[in-house]
């Protein structure tokens, strides 16, 4: 139960965003009937340790809105109450999204990602405005409005979300309390025009690192999330809080250093989401195991990560220095703690 009420829930925001965000998916037994709890008290724990402020409960897989419920009640009673737990909302319909976001309220989730279905193809702002309206209407909880060329709102205005409509967003929805800035991706321009606009009003994420880090040379960011940084273990919190405290050119000093992990993240994910606008989810899994997370494998359909890819990212987390797994990738499908 959070502790803010709609009309506080920006101060509440401001209060209590901060830091590096992750994000965490779900973990199955053997037989991929159930929710491995030990597994997600595993991952949970692991990035308390590595110094991440909260994570992204991942609903963009195989999973029920009541599974999902049940992995925010295993993350917040491992978690504690200080650590930020983000409702997910990528299930396929308005209304099974209000459905799953009830039950993970009820199981301890604090904030919302507003996501987009699939089968959502608006023909006007007017349309996409209605449903974030809607969704947002349906809870207390803080939520941050998601702006990413991957929903095709593109067709509609070149910006996806342009800044009157994101201002008419923030007039009328107060619970709307963040932006993760994506527009115009791969770049910069969104999170630059949602800086410049809006953020005296809302926080503002980038939640991409390799351009977050840089660009607190010159803007004043207190959270960025959420992505999947957890698979270079605790570089991106400890960059992050330096680069929020003024010490960037040491916090640029770690940028450098992962430049191969960053480099192989991009070749991973990219070769995937071209043309498809789709995230390879198990590529996610297997970077996270590299570095000590449970990993284990998605339920079908799902992915999946070519041999070379394993090998890359591997080799890329030894030439940046980071923690990286002496187990074999056979042992990646299998997950380390069992159920």
């Amino acid at each position: 139960m959070v502790d803010y009420t709609k009309s506080e829930a920006r101060g509440w925001a401001r209060e209590h965003w901060k830091g590096a965000i992750a994000v965490t998916m779900p973990s199955y037994s053997a037989d991929f009937e159930r929710v491995n709890d030990d597994a997600i008290r595993h991952d949970v724990l692991k990035l308390k340790e590595l110094g991440f402020a909260g994570t992204l409960l991942v609903t963009e897989v195989n999973i029920t809105p009541e599974e999902n419920a049940r992995v925010t009640a295993v993350a917040r009673e491992a978690a504690g109450p200080d650590f930020q737990l983000f409702f997910h909302a990528a299930f396929n319909t308005l209304e099974e999204n209000i459905h799953a976001l009830s039950l993970a309220e009820k199981a301890g989730v604090d904030s919302v990602l507003l996501s987009y279905p699939t089968a959502f193809w608006p023909t006007s702002l007017d349309e996409v405005f209605d449903y974030t309206k809607q969704l947002a209407d349906s809870t207390d909880l803080g939520v941050m409005l998601f702006g990413l060329p991957a929903w095709g709102f593109e067709r509609i205005d070149n910006a996806g979300m342009p800044v009157p409509w994101v201002r008419t967003v923030l007039d009328e929805i107060p619970n709307i309390v963040a932006i993760k800035a994506e527009q115009g991706n791969p770049g910069i321009p969104g999170v630059m025009e949602m800086y410049h606009h809006f953020r005296d009003e809302v926080v503002i994420s980038c939640p991409i690192e390799g351009e977050t880090i840089p660009l607190m040379s010159v803007l004043n960011f207190q959270f960025s999330g959420t992505s999947n940084t957890n698979w270079m273990s605790d570089y991106f919190p400890r960059a992050f809080e330096l680069a929020r405290t003024g010490r960037w050119e040491e916090a640029m000093a770690l940028w450098w250093q992962v430049a191969p992990a960053r480099a192989a993240n991009t070749a991973i994910l990219t070769g995937s989401a071209i043309g498809t606008t789709v995230i390879n989810r198990t590529g996610w899994k297997y970077q996270e195991w590299l570095a000590g997370f449970n990993g284990g494998a998605l339920r079908a359909p799902a992915p999946r990560i070519p041999d070379r890819l394993m090998k890359q990212a591997r080799q890329a987390l030894i030439s940046s220095g980071l923690p990286v797994t002496d187990l074999p990738d056979s042992e990646f499908v299998r997950g380390r703690t069992r159920a």
